[in-house]
């Protein structure tokens, strides 16, 4: 007799974003619809999410509220979140996740804050420099998406940090789109070995050196028009880069759609031109929909925790939270953990060999047993 699988339980900030809780609570209940084996914890006003959960039968026995008074704001500082935040819907989704109550966490608040209090309530994990976040990226490649890490969360790194990318980010990859091997490009001006900054050649030194352990393809450096090919499935950069690269990128889809949409309505003709080319039109609007791409993964944490747009609207907020759940089930945490660590006692065995010295007398005896060590 088969055994029924054990629900996932997502922590949810639920009173984060722009559109309040009425659509954090839409988004759950699409979620839900669909998913048989998800559960809720919602963090936030009682009152309010009570009345919300309530038009929506499919979350009745699914969904624990936790009152929370207090809100995290978009203009909020992360250090006054830091000081006065232990009473926000923020904080408290993330104390169910460090007390595992829940097997992740989503918030649609502000960015910054997320970051630091995931830092101070689940702390990063052993060896790792800094977190990052890694966002989807839309591509040509057989997924439809690639990762690019790190988009934010650190404007800085260096050759160790980027091979912790490219460790996490393949993990991240290969669990959210069962890939066997994810290939891994780091982003520079140029793919000519020559080009870039001292830290960037030496990081792809080390990435390429922990492709086996890490179980990943090195393709080595990628450039900007990379970014949606299906040369390459994570790229890897710092985040001030890789923030630049995100914003840029999501400028640039709006100005298209925005122009597309004036040119097929600036007339008659055009209005019928567009009415035959519905079909393909509405595959390509599908295809492109940002909010299929909705949610940014902070990795080198103790925790999934999975941050929405502030803008995302029920659709988007279940698109992130359907991301949430496929991580949790997944348990990348502990399998990229692992490889975290293999890699850093792989770098340390090397520098312990560089440091010993052959016996006094050259003799071969000594050799021997330094190469055993």
């Amino acid at each position: 007799m088969q055994t029924e699988r054990a629900k996932v339980t997502i922590s949810v900030d639920a009173m984060g974003g722009d559109h309040g809780p009425a659509a954090v609570v839409e988004g759950c209940a699409l979620s839900a619809a669909k998913n048989g084996e998800i559960a809720f914890i919602l963090h936030g006003d009682e009152a309010v999410l009570k009345a919300a959960v309530a038009r929506y039968p499919v979350l009745a026995d699914i969904t624990q509220i936790h009152h929370s008074p207090g809100v995290v704001q978009m203009g909020d500082k992360p250090s006054q979140v830091m000081r006065r935040g232990r009473e926000t819907s923020m904080w408290s989704a993330l104390t169910a996740l460090r007390d595992h109550h829940a097997q992740a966490a989503v918030s649609c608040g502000n960015t910054g804050a997320l970051m630091a209090v995931s830092m101070l309530r689940l702390r990063k994990l052993d060896g790792v420099h800094r977190p990052a976040i890694a966002c989807l990226w839309p591509s040509r490649g057989k997924s439809g998406f690639n990762t690019m890490l790190d988009v934010g969360a650190d404007v800085r790194a260096d050759e160790d940090s980027l091979l912790q990318y490219a460790l996490m980010g393949a993990a991240y990859y290969r669990n959210a789109f069962d890939a066997e091997r994810p290939r891994v490009g780091l982003l520079n001006v140029g793919t000519e070995e020559h080009k870039g900054r001292a830290e960037i050649k030496e990081a792809a030194r080390l990435i390429a050196e922990a492709a086996e352990i890490g179980r990943y393809e090195f393709v080595g450096f990628v450039e900007g028009n990379d970014l949606p090919s299906e040369h390459v499935d994570v790229i890897v950069t710092d985040g001030f880069t890789g923030n630049v690269a995100l914003k840029t990128g999501e400028g640039t889809a709006r100005l298209i759609g925005d122009t597309l949409r004036e040119e097929l309505t600036a007339n008659l003709p055009s209005k019928l031109a567009a009415l035959f080319a519905s079909a393909p039109l509405g595959r390509l609007r599908k295809r492109m929909d940002p909010r299929r791409m909705n949610g940014g993964v902070f990795l080198g944490l103790n925790g999934t925790v999975v941050k929405s747009h502030g803008s995302a609207d029920a659709t988007g907020i279940s698109a992130a939270i359907k991301l949430a759940f496929t991580l949790a089930r997944s348990g990348f945490q502990d399998r990229m953990a692992e490889r975290l660590a293999s890699v850093a006692d792989a770098q340390q065995e090397k520098m312990l060999g560089k440091d010993d010295t052959p016996a006094q007398d050259g003799s071969a005896e000594g050799d021997n047993q330094m190469g055993q060590s």
